[in-house]
């Protein structure tokens, strides 16, 4: 098998598996589209973009192609797989290389970790969980209609503000599981949604992200937050220029006491997803030994390393 970049000679093929792809990445999909082509050309015209596409071809007859795409934010540590195709071929022995291929790109971006939604029933699930991917969190996707977020906006939720940051930072750290947060910490910069206040304290932060195929919204909400199922009517009338488009909720199993009541406010529940992670980099605590200055009694603390102590008591007994 070959192992290269997507250029205009697998255009062909992916055009074959236009209906066969199976789509890793929940946000992006639903906000922007599919775009297999698109991106996938950008990725080999311009990979500075943060898109990159790459081809495993067999060795027998050149047909059988396996394709697969990541996309990296410049600077971030996290990165993300889009597609896999044909879904058909997805245990096929080439998988592996395929993916480390793009593993080996994605570490040389600088990238910590490498994500991908993946539906249960999904023909990926078991091949990614074989190649190291491992479950961290999981997730269902609401999708509200324009009728179902109709009541009239208050004054509950408001943009984040720079004074937010810290308030939303003690809702995270109280509220999302510490191994969701090793995967996915929160930017040092301003996030980006809306917040709902009391007081001084942030009950809930809804992250918006938008495109011309819908909106996003990842929500995270305090279990003392009360009202929420007005709260969550009112959250479409302060999303801005949302027009016509659908807008998707965003519901991980940490907070999946509020299903019933975006099912009361009439949203369609998706599929229950698996949000998977392979660990690009080990992290190690790094050792290093340090001198401690030595006590009135002439004797290290037991906490000195041993060479030290050694050294220290022999000083001591020629001294005398």
């Amino acid at each position: 098998m070959s192992l290269r970049p997507f250029d205009w000679r697998d255009l062909p093929a992916l055009h074959r598996y236009r209906h066969q792809s199976v789509l890793l990445h929940s946000s992006l999909v639903l906000t922007r589209g599919e775009m297999l082509f698109t991106r996938a050309m950008i990725s080999s015209v311009t990979p500075a973009m943060g898109i990159y596409t790459s081809v495993c071809v067999g060795e027998e007859n050149g047909r059988d192609i396996l394709i697969g795409q990541v996309m990296h934010t410049p600077g971030s540590q996290l990165a993300h797989l889009t597609f896999l195709a044909p879904d058909d071929a997805l245990t096929s022995p080439a998988l592996p290389a395929l993916l480390e291929h793009l593993v080996v790109q994605m570490g040389e971006q600088e990238a910590y970790r490498l994500l991908a939604d993946v539906d249960e029933a999904s023909p990926a699930f078991e091949p990614l969980r074989r190649a190291g991917f491992a479950v961290y969190v999981r997730q269902r996707v609401w999708r509200l209609e324009p009728a179902a977020l109709a009541k009239a906006a208050s004054g509950a939720w408001q943009p984040a503000a720079e004074q937010d940051l810290l308030p939303i930072r003690a809702l995270y750290a109280n509220t999302v599981p510490g191994l969701v947060q090793q995967v996915e910490p929160l930017p040092a910069s301003k996030p980006q949604g809306l917040v709902y206040r009391k007081g001084d304290d942030v009950l809930a932060f809804a992250e918006v992200k938008g495109g011309r195929r819908g909106i996003w919204v990842q929500l995270l909400v305090h279990p003392d937050a009360r009202d929420i199922a007005e709260r969550l009517g009112e959250l479409q009338a302060r999303l801005t220029n949302r027009s016509a488009r659908p807008v998707y909720v965003c519901i991980r199993s940490y907070i999946s006491w509020l299903e019933p009541v975006l099912e009361d406010l009439g949203a369609a529940a998706g599929p229950r997803q698996a949000v998977m992670v392979k660990h690009l980099v080990i992290p190690q605590k790094a050792a290093r030994a340090f001198a401690l200055p030595i006590l009135e009694g002439r004797h290290p603390e037991v906490s000195a390393p041993i060479a030290h102590s050694e050294k220290l008591n022999s000083a001591c007994h020629n001294s005398k």
